[in-house]
């Protein structure tokens, strides 16, 4: 088998070198060295820091060469989640997160199979909308930590085709999608989207305002580029510290899209106030009622409902009727008629 090997770094690219010689043939090049003849490849090897917009992009370009080559195997020694989808992005067939596993990486090489990463996803699926989510999650999340322009439209467009999603198969099988295949903030954002565009469905909204619910939900944590992911993925409670820094994300998400031009008033008030309670408990601008749009009202109900059903490793998924519970106790920070409202949403559509 002839495999071909791409990194950034001279010392990493000869660690992979040394473990696949043994068996394959090899060629190899370095992110921005000379262009090299390639040969029949079979199967790529990248092992790149995915954290550089830099790196990411010229790797974008040395692919589109190998689109033919079926199996792609990433080694992402950043296994945070951010890294992770952002190898699938670029068309990873398998993902060997952690640090570098020379048994691991030869058996992943001789394994002839595809990498099973779930079912096919069919066009208009859950799955195939899922996965277009998260893909434009993690280009979001990663220009945003890196400080470069976001790619509005292709927010857009993933929203628009999640939306499709659940019109056609439901919110059932969304939240069932999402958390067989997705974790983390990307799990969130793609819940609370979907829980967003079936309750704009239940209510009867126009088109237009089902577009604003999934725009709204699809930025709506993009603040969180900014906090550290060990705060992000930290498994038990935050220290105030933590919490306050978990908090600042409202702020910063509107911060990062207050100057684009593709992004509407409605959207960044959303972006900065899902945090709000009708009673002035919430932030970061302790905001009361006749403060807080219905665009908003609708998207907080979404939030909350979405970080209580989600999976996580270290709690246990809460049932749809416990999360809506709680949601009823939420005395004076949540619009009662709204709640009343999302209880088909919850618990039977």
């Amino acid at each position: 088998m002839l495999i071909h090997v791409i990194s950034d770094s001279a010392i990493k690219l000869a660690g992979v070198r040394t473990v696949l010689e043994r068996r394959h043939a090899i060629t190899s090049e370095l992110l921005g060295g000379l262009s090299i003849q390639r040969g029949k490849i079979q199967a790529v090897v990248v092992r790149v820091d995915l954290q550089s917009i830099e790196a990411i992009c010229t790797l974008k370009k040395i692919l589109a060469g190998l689109s033919r080559v079926q199996k792609r195997i990433f080694l992402v020694e950043n296994a945070a989640h951010l890294s992770v989808s952002q190898a699938y992005a670029l068309g990873a067939t398998s993902v060997l997160a952690g640090p570098f596993n020379s048994a691991k990486l030869l058996k992943e090489v001789d394994d002839q199979t595809p990498a099973d990463n779930g079912p096919t996803a069919e066009p208009g699926s859950s799955e195939a909308a899922a996965a277009s989510g998260e893909v434009a999650l993690a280009s979001m999340f990663t220009a945003t930590a890196a400080g470069m322009p976001i790619d509005v439209a292709n927010i857009k467009n993933a929203g628009a085709e999640i939306a499709a999603a659940i019109e056609e198969h439901g919110l059932a099988n969304w939240l069932a999608t999402v958390r067989r295949h997705h974790e983390g903030t990307y799990q969130h954002c793609l819940l609370v989207t979907g829980v967003a565009v079936d309750f704009g469905l239940s209510l009867n909204f126009p088109k237009c305002e089902v577009e604003r619910l999934y725009t709204s939900a699809m930025f709506h944590d993009i603040g969180k580029a900014t906090v550290p992911l060990a705060v992000l993925d930290k498994p038990g409670r935050l220290d105030p510290e933590e919490r306050a820094l978990i908090e600042t994300h409202p702020a910063a998400g509107y911060n990062a899209l207050k100057d684009n031009a593709g992004i509407s008033a409605e959207i960044l008030d959303a972006v900065r106030h899902h945090h709000e309670y009708l009673d002035g408990s919430g932030y970061p601008d302790k905001l009361c009622a006749e403060s807080i749009c219905d665009l908003v009202r609708v998207l907080t109900i979404s939030d909350i409902f979405s970080a209580l059903i989600e999976a996580r490793p270290y709690k246990a998924t809460m049932s749809r009727l416990d999360a809506y519970n709680i949601l009823c106790g939420m005395n004076g920070k949540l619009e009662k008629p709204l709640v009343t409202a999302f209880k088909a949403v919850a618990l039977s559509r």
